[in-house]
């Protein structure tokens, strides 16, 4: 018996198609094919490498196939860069690092601390200057000894002091100076110019781009490091407009990439792009792929196979049962020891094994599955 396997057709399932046409007659713009009967006497070093079996049909189930790439998942990577500038003293991560959230990557030298701070310090001396200027205009104006003019200008400067304290302490936050050690009176504060530059997820360095005595944060797009998280990876893939009610989110399906051939990946779809290209009229299609074995790598071409229907019997055969001649497909059916008729046939749907027969072929037939290129090598001669 022929096992069938899963047969694709570009991105379009072809199958339902195929179903839908068996009303018509394909046959009926061709001329009758008239069988040739050719008797062939293998050489003896050549029978083994022959092959035979009964053609029957076989379930096959309906796929949509999208091309696309694997990419790091949404949200499960980031690329960082220097909040601020200074001179790298110490690099904690190397490429290929796992790292937990929150682990130190890098340590900077920065002057822009050391002028955020004294600012700092400045605007807490000048909040405490009014503050105290203000509660002293209030006991003054209470005793008529201070005119109302002076006390609402002691009130406006406390306003003005307090909201430069804000963005002075603000500008530090920013710069990632911990909120708890600014809330301390400013004699315990223990604020230096280092800074830890710290990963905002667990996963791997996959991208190192700095060494130590480095200056780093004068371009804002400079990234210093990539994170991400290897252990589950997505599929980035292109559905064509006319397949897109086919694909559901949630729908799933399974991975093929060219380092691992005959192995597939579960997968899941993740999300379907709300916008379509004008060039290419596609969708960008997201499904999300198990990698806790770290076998898929980020850019790796890939294959997302969707099953859309049910399955329906086809006839099929081993892709290497069919010769191609003058452009014309022919398999080669046995009907008694070494005799072949050389039978036309139309094929659909050439996956990477096996044919679809639409036309040439019943159930039940005998057939070369293996050598057939031995035959036709024979006949020739």
């Amino acid at each position: 018996m022929i096992i069938g396997v899963r047969s694709v057709a570009g991105v379009a399932v072809a199958l339902s198609l195929w179903a839908c046409s068996q009303t018509q007659e394909p046959a009926a713009s061709k001329p009758p094919v008239t069988p040739e009967h050719v008797a062939v006497q293998p050489p003896p070093q050549s029978i083994g490498q022959i092959e035979t079996a009964v053609v029957d049909f076989k379930p096959i189930q309906p796929e949509l196939v999208l091309v696309g790439k694997v990419a790091y998942g949404e949200d499960r990577y980031s690329k960082i860069s220097s909040p601020l500038q200074g001179r790298v003293v110490e690099v904690r991560a190397k490429l290929g690092d796992r790292v937990e959230a929150g682990a130190t990557l890098l340590v900077i030298d920065s002057s822009d601390i050391t002028a955020a701070y004294s600012e700092f310090v400045k605007e807490a001396s000048e909040m405490e200057y009014s503050t105290r200027a203000q509660e002293l205009a209030k006991e003054l104006y209470a005793t008529k000894a201070l005119a109302l003019k002076d006390l609402k200008q002691a009130e406006n400067d406390l306003i003005k002091a307090r909201a430069e304290f804000r963005r002075a302490k603000e500008r530090l936050l920013s710069l990632r100076i911990p909120a708890q050690e600014l809330e301390k009176p400013l004699a315990q504060q223990r604020i230096t110019s280092r800074f830890e530059m710290k990963s905002p997820l667990t996963g791997t360095v996959v991208e190192r781009a700095v060494t130590p005595g480095q200056s780093v944060g004068s371009d804002a797009g400079q990234v210093l490091f990539t994170v991400a998280d290897l252990d589950r990876l997505q599929v980035v893939a292109d559905v064509y407009e006319r397949d897109l009610a086919l694909v559901k989110v949630s729908q799933v399906g399974r991975i093929n990439v060219e380092a691992y051939p005959g192995t597939d990946f579960a997968s899941v779809v993740a999300s379907i792009g709300d916008v379509v290209d004008p060039n290419t009229r596609t969708i960008k299609v997201r499904a999300w792929v198990d990698n806790r074995e770290q076998r898929l790598k980020p850019e790796m071409f890939a294959r997302l196979r969707l099953d859309v229907g049910d399955a329906t019997p086809f006839l099929t055969i081993p892709k290497e049962a069919v010769v191609e001649i003058d452009g014309k497909h022919f398999v080669y059916l046995i009907d008694a020891p070494n005799h072949y008729e050389k039978r036309e046939v139309v094929v659909s749907n050439v996956s990477s094994g096996q044919v679809r027969i639409l036309e040439g072929l019943t159930s039940g037939q005998r057939i070369v599955i293996k050598g057939a290129v031995l035959v036709k090598g024979q006949e020739a001669k």
